[in-house]
């Protein structure tokens, strides 16, 4: 019975340390990601930004934030490893430990006369002919007796000396960890310790196994349906239009299951009507392109109709009902995006290339929803290639407004960021008519705007040139600064209604072709990882092709002092493909941000692959294609059905001008694309 009484007490040890060893990590890392939050959170300070109130604060709020289900379920956790500690000192207090000098009241090292007067003494108190109480007899028998004995037997004190207990050396004992009540297995209490151990070790990973699959069966790590997947892998097509990208995101299968109501009927129809320019409907036939878009799956009707709310900032009109699933709509949607960009750039072709426009189209559409710009302001107009768009985001602009800059000459955001401040504010107030405190507002947002250079250099390492089939590694350095200093910021986006962080996508693509042959998301928000994969990249290039350790540690130290300068290293490698020269473009498309992209011409120059002798081929940037190419691929023309023209889309014409040239040292004179197939043997 002693026995089980003592393992019984270790079972709120153990239920201590199995509560510990998953709660102290978590809890840590907890806390480390509230405090890089609290980091990041610098946003936008303008006017327009605090009456949004995404950003503001309320009590009700920062009580909501922080009394999540986790949160509480956190403190629940650590007020019962209160508990238990309390519970074990006390237990520990109560463990007494052999000690016959206490027991009968004595200095360690009393003489025989002393021990045999405080035993005569404590003997009229507790023996049985004296005390009837049973508690009594129990302490003179365990304690005041045994205590007696190992003072005063030669045998018992000399084992008492030895081992600290009178009867000599104590045997190994086992025991489980469990209460009391489960280890009495004398009648119903042993059904009881069967279920607890099948409960425990078998039933409760079978639920956690079941639900986890049952989860990862349906969603991606990205918290994104496979089905999702699946559909925009199928409906991604080279061709796809800038303008055609919303009829590819809104066929995601959780757009499928926002509840349809017979409610919205009429609210959906209203809001039609002020959106139905942004539709691509033919007008000529209104009446039967209604109709059409009214027979879609309702889904896909509801989810159309309250992103073009979005983008046209209609919001307002919309019923409560609405209004919640408006805000699911746009809460998913940077998550789908970026799934969406994904599949894209997933390889397509055989030499593993994704394609140029359907990405581009992504990132735009990704820029409309951020900064609620309908996609038709992205039209070209007058000499801006980049349309009316990148005005819209920024505070107190309208249609009317930018007429009225547009006759000042003008035309691209570009240009109104590069006037001086003075001049802006000039323009603005004289023409504009902006207040003082609404051109604050403007310079404000301009401050927070990144501007970003990109350098690129493409070549295989330990060789001079570039061979067919060889692997070549791509360097890139992207640089980003802020009129206001700031390096990590969230994007002015004020209709935004969730936060979002600004990221980047790297695309080095042949515009010719439409494939990109490497891609890369960038972020500034994470220094520390940046820092990280920076120095670790640059270790081992300089490692893999045999610098010495001073070497590479002074490579670090540039790498880590440019990474917390606000720079990043994109490095990456692909496949060199035939022999030939290629004019590369680099792109660097932000996905939060209008009229801050940035493109760089990157010439790659191919040889033929020789088994002896010195290579060659030489890397440089250029934007023009050097004469005597070699031969190039033919490229399968297409024809892209559009209703606008993307800022990156080049003129059809340059693209007819280059035609297939045959190999001289082959002993095959030029011949026309269309007969090229004609004389083959």
């Amino acid at each position: 019975m002693g026995a089980s009484e003592e393992n019984s007490g270790l079972f709120p040890i153990f239920i201590l340390t199995m509560i510990a060893l998953p709660l102290v990590p978590y809890t840590i890392m907890k806390l480390c990601r509230a405090a890089s939050k609290k980091a990041k959170s610098i946003n936008c300070q303008c006017a327009v930004c605090s009456r949004s109130g995404k950003y503001r604060k309320s009590i009700f709020k920062k009580v909501s934030k922080i009394s999540t289900w986790s949160n509480l379920t956190l403190v629940l956790l650590w007020i019962i490893m209160g508990v238990l500690v309390y519970y074990i000192k006390n237990i520990n207090r109560e463990i007494q430990v052999f000690e016959p000098f206490n027991i009968l009241g004595l200095q360690p090292g009393a003489s025989d006369s002393e021990i045999k007067k405080a035993y005569r003494r404590l003997s009229v108190q507790y023996h049985p002919d004296k005390n009837p109480d049973p508690e009594a007899h129990k302490y003179f028998i365990e304690s005041i007796a045994k205590a007696y004995q190992a003072l005063t037997d030669p045998i018992s004190r000399e084992n008492f000396e030895k081992y600290g207990h009178p009867d000599g050396r104590q045997g190994f004992q086992m025991g489980i960890a469990l209460p009391q009540f489960l280890l009495n297995i004398e009648g119903a209490s042993g059904g009881i310790l069967l279920l607890w151990i099948v409960g425990v070790c078998i039933l409760l990973p079978l639920v956690v196994a079941v639900v986890y699959l049952s989860k990862s069966s349906k969603y991606t790590g990205n918290n994104v349906m496979h089905q999702t997947l699946s559909a925009y892998y199928y409906f991604m097509k080279p061709s796809l239009a800038p303008s055609k990208v919303m009829d590819v995101l809104i066929k995601a299968a959780e757009y499928m299951e926002i509840p349809i109501r017979r409610s919205d009927g009429e609210p959906l129809q209203k809001l039609f009507m002020l959106v139905r320019t942004e539709l691509n409907l033919d007008l000529k036939n209104i009446k039967q392109e209604q109709a059409k878009f009214w027979k879609q799956h309702p889904g896909l009707v509801k989810t159309e109709l309250l992103i073009q709310a979005h983008l046209t900032r209609q919001t307002t009109t919309l019923t409560p009902e609405l209004q919640n699933d408006y805000k699911r709509v746009v809460e998913i949607a940077p998550r789908l995006i970026d799934e969406l960009m994904k599949m894209a750039l997933i390889p397509r072709t055989a030499q593993g290339h994704g394609w140029l426009r359907p990405a581009v189209g992504v990132v735009e559409l990704s820029q409309c929803i951020i900064q609620a710009v309908p996609l038709t302001a992205r039209k070209a107009t007058g000499g801006s290639s980049e349309g009316n768009a990148p005005f819209l985001q920024l505070p107190h602009f309208n249609e009317a407004v930018m007429k009225k800059i547009a006759r000042k000459k003008v035309k691209s955001l570009q240009e109104f960021r590069d006037m001086k401040i003075e001049d802006r504010a000039e323009l603005l107030s004289q023409i504009g008519g902006f207040s003082a405190a609404e051109i604050q507002d403007v310079e404000s947002v301009l401050d927070m705007m990144p501007s970003v250079t990109v350098e690129v250099t493409c070549g295989t390492e330990g060789e001079e040139g570039i061979q067919e089939g060889d692997i070549v590694t791509v360097q890139s350095w992207v640089n980003l600064k802020r009129a206001n200093g700031l390096i990590r910021a969230l994007p002015h986006a004020p209709y935004f209604p969730f936060h979002k962080e600004e990221n980047w996508w790297f695309l080095l693509a042949d515009q010719n072709s439409n494939n990109v042959w490497f891609s890369q998301k960038v972020s500034f928000m994470d220094e520390a990882s940046a820092v990280t994969a920076a120095s670790k990249a640059i270790e081992e290039t300089l490692e893999g092709s045999g610098a010495n350790a001073k070497e590479t540690n002074k490579a670090v130290r540039e790498a880590v002092d440019k990474v917390k300068s606000g720079s990043r290293l994109v490095m990456g490698k692909f496949q060199a493909p035939a022999e030939g020269n290629y004019n590369l473009t680099c792109y660097l498309l932000c996905d939060s941000w209008l009229g801050c992209d940035r493109k760089t011409g990157v010439k790659v120059k191919v040889v033929k692959r020789t088994r002896a002798g010195t290579r060659g081929g030489v890397t440089d940037e250029g934007p023009a294609l050097e004469d005597g190419a070699d031969e190039e691929e033919e490229i399968e023309e297409e024809e892209y059905d559009e209703d606008y023209e993307s800022e990156y889309s080049e003129d059809e014409e340059d693209n007819k001008q280059k035609n297939k040239k045959e190999n001289h040292a082959n002993g095959k004179a030029p011949a026309s694309s269309s007969d090229s197939g004609s004389d083959e043997e």
